[in-house]
């Protein structure tokens, strides 16, 4: 889980003269990528983000951002904002995201950050464009500038005028002007906002529902092949020896073999299948780890030499004395196990190739790290790669890696066509990779009437997101340690957060168990945060939650029990109350949950609320039942079927409660709504039954053991 390497790159988006040239005559604003510093990845680095606006005589404004969508909802938010600060119509916006050739260089779409990224650097691009705007407009009209404002793209007088109005589509016509922004325009204020931050139907909507929009694996070019790789049949597997003989002599049949890439294309998928199986392969294996002993597997083994922007090792106080000390300790390792993303797209990517440039269509996170992979694997340059990444059926955080499209390319050129690869539901499984498990040890020391004195976590394996507390405690030690994985492992949506949050909030609540304080007043006689107390409160509230101590009184039939939990992570605030029904047959229900979320000034309140909602869905699944299993290098469960997510009927009633903060930016929504999900079911686990789960899946066979 290495920080991407930045490297040097051409920055420029379109020259002056491509801009004109590509998009019409009007005016284009460009606010420059900025170059990180020593602490923003560890090093100094390329410039990245940034963004630029296209102003034409078309009466339409054209935005460019490195980001890309995939599934989020970011376009209609982003586009949103763009409109809000150059008061033209919604419609009157079109926003390309992710395309090499005219997108300013961005990093990646990860980490919750297309809106603090993409969304200040487009606010900041379109509010140049509008004063660029008024300016123009104050020499045409003959008019102060200060006594002119746009709405629904049109520039009129504040006060009565004689001036009469102008569209900006007109106001530019004819011009070929360009502005790079060295200052800052004057961004409207969100309490303000007329677009965003009210109700919207997202872009795109009808498109989704009725089936047209195309997806990578939808794209069909003319005289296109369908292509498979040869993947070994399991993890630390080495070629030794193939035949091709047979594949080769298939009618149709385009058979590559480079290095250790082995692929076949062909005009239907039926014949590339059969040419696959065709192939006659040899395989060099060794002893892999299993699942059985991954825990000790994982201590023993760790990672050495990672780099740095991924470890925390934070101390403060003299732990050890505190809880020496401490009248009342506690002592418990947390685990999360591998788990899968599932997107309901597969990997998918389609090459062309035309005139020795490169063209490549494909779901990914990051489209400039494919161009650069593309690059270096093919041996030819930058400016002879484009990289789009069209509408995109999930990533959370699986879509990063692009070595299927490098296997699409080498195809491609070899048959002289288009090749397009989809992977199977079992590759899925099998050649991505996974969430880390994480093994995480707490220890803790407290006083006799609950206050916290002494904190000790180290998360093995995981990852450093969220590992910090949000909680007062003078004495803390809080690391983690990367860990020779025998899976691949690599992003996933919340990610460490997930397990970091786990722990400790299950731990908190045994804690408060301990002392003999109600699990909301414990956290919130202890949180250093007064916008996460906000939003507790807020929930607790909406949940109508009793206060009470320990497990419930138990009642004939179902025992019911109630469990909170509270995360701070990715700039966004998060509680989440869980109610749960235990059956006699010790099968288990989520009855409801109820989750705030504050992120800032809201800017599309129904995406909010659904990416709330289905990022608690989501981390449902990771709760209850998901686990990859494994043995000796293979994946046992690479099928739906055998692979269990959530369903229709695991999906309990979801309150969502949205805390507006105007005052305050912006900030992503994608990560942070999940990870205090497993938390407050295990903790309402406890409060129904007695029985303290510490690992997840909690439940795998849908009943409490």
């Amino acid at each position: 889980m290495s920080a991407p390497v930045p490297r040097p790159y051409d920055l420029a988006p379109p020259t002056e003269r491509d801009y004109f040239a590509r998009f019409g005559p009007g005016v284009v604003v460009i606010l420059p990528a900025r170059r990180p510093g020593p602490t923003e990845w560890g090093r100094g680095g390329p410039p990245h983000g940034g963004a630029w606006i296209h102003v034409g005589e078309d009466g339409k404004a054209r935005a460019f951002t490195g980001k890309v969508e995939v599934g989020q909802g970011t376009r209609t938010a982003l586009t949103l904002l763009v409109a809000e600060e150059l008061g033209m119509p919604l419609g009157a916006v079109d926003l390309t995201m992710g395309d090499t050739d005219v997108s300013p260089w961005d990093m990646g779409t990860f980490g919750s950050r297309s809106m603090p990224d993409a969304g200040e650097n487009l606010r900041a691009t379109a509010a140049a464009a509008r004063e660029v705007v008024l300016e123009i407009a104050a020499t045409t009209l003959g008019v102060p500038k200060a006594d002119l404002a746009i709405a629904d793209g049109r520039i009129r007088a504040r006060t009565g005028s004689s001036a009469g109005s102008v569209g900006i589509g007109d106001l530019v016509r004819g011009l070929h002007r360009t502005e790079t922004i060295t200052a800052p325009a004057q961004l409207s204020q969100p309490s303000g906002w007329t677009r965003a931050g009210h109700p919207t139907a997202n872009l795109g909507g009808r498109e989704i529902v009725t089936g047209t929009r195309q997806y990578t694996s939808d794209i069909r070019p003319a005289g296109m092949l369908h292509g498979r790789v040869l993947f070994a049949p399991q993890y630390g597997a080495k070629l030794r020896s193939v035949d091709l003989s047979t594949a080769a002599a298939m009618p149709g049949v385009t058979v590559v073999r480079e290095g250790d890439f082995v692929g076949v294309a062909s005009p239907d998928f039926l014949t590339t299948r059969a040419a696959l199986k065709a192939i006659r392969a040899e395989w060099d294996t060794t002893p892999q780890p299993s699942e059985g002993g991954i825990v000790e597997f994982l201590r023993q083994h760790p990672a050495e030499g990672e780099d740095s922007w991924d470890l925390i090792h934070h101390v403060a106080g003299d732990v050890e004395a505190a809880l020496a000390a401490a009248p009342v300790s506690l002592h418990e390792t947390y685990t999360t196990a591998y788990i899968a993303h599932v997107p309901m797209e597969t990997h998918a990517v389609l090459a062309a190739w035309e005139a020795g440039r490169l063209t490549v269509w494909m779901g990914s996170q990051t489209p400039f790290r494919a161009r650069d992979a593309l690059s270096d694997a093919l041996g030819i340059p930058e400016s002879s790669v484009r990289v789009v990444v069209p509408a995109t059926g999930s990533g959370f955080g699986g879509k990063h890696a692009a070595e299927l499209a490098v296997g699409a390319a080498r195809l491609a050129k070899a048959a002289g066509r288009p090749v397009r690869i989809v992977y199977t539901r079992e590759e899925e499984f099998t050649q991505a990779y996974f969430r880390p498990m994480a093994v995480i040890d707490v220890q803790s020391g407290a006083e006799k009437d609950g206050g916290l004195t002494a904190w000790r976590s180290n998360d093995l394996n995981a990852g450093s997101a969220a590992a910090r507390l949000p909680y007062k405690v003078a004495n803390q030690q809080i690391q983690n340690q990367p860990a020779e994985s025998p899976l691949p492992q690599g992003s996933y949506r919340a990610l460490a957060a997930t397990a970091n949050n786990f722990a400790r909030e299950s731990h908190m609540d045994e804690l408060a168990t301990r002392v003999g304080v109600d699990p909301v007043e414990y956290r919130l006689r202890h949180l250093a945060d007064d916008r996460l107390a906000s939003v507790l409160r807020a929930v607790v509230r909406r949940a109508e939650w009793t206060p009470h101590v320990g497990t419930r009184a138990r009642s004939p039939g179902a025992a019911r029990g109630w469990g909170v939990a509270v995360g701070l992570e990715k700039g966004g605030r998060v509680a989440t109350v869980a109610e749960v029904s235990v059956h006699e047959d010790r099968r288990l229900e989520v009855a409801r949950l109820v989750t705030g979320f504050e992120c800032g000034a809201i800017v599309h309140p129904s995406n909010l609320r659904n990416q709330v909602e289905g990022g608690t869905i989501m981390a449902l699944g990771g709760a209850l039942f998901e686990s990859v299993h494994f043995e000796n290098g293979r994946i046992l469960n690479p099928r739906l079927s055998q692979y269990r997510v959530p369903r229709f009927r695991d999906v309990p009633r979801i309150d969502v409660v949205l805390v507006d903060r105007p005052d305050l930016s912006s900030q992503g929504a994608g990560e942070t709504p999940l990870i205090a999900v497993a938390p407050a079911i295990a903790n309402a686990i406890y409060d129904a039954t007695g029985r303290r789960l510490r690992s997840l899946p909690l439940v795998p066979d849908g009943t409490v053991p």
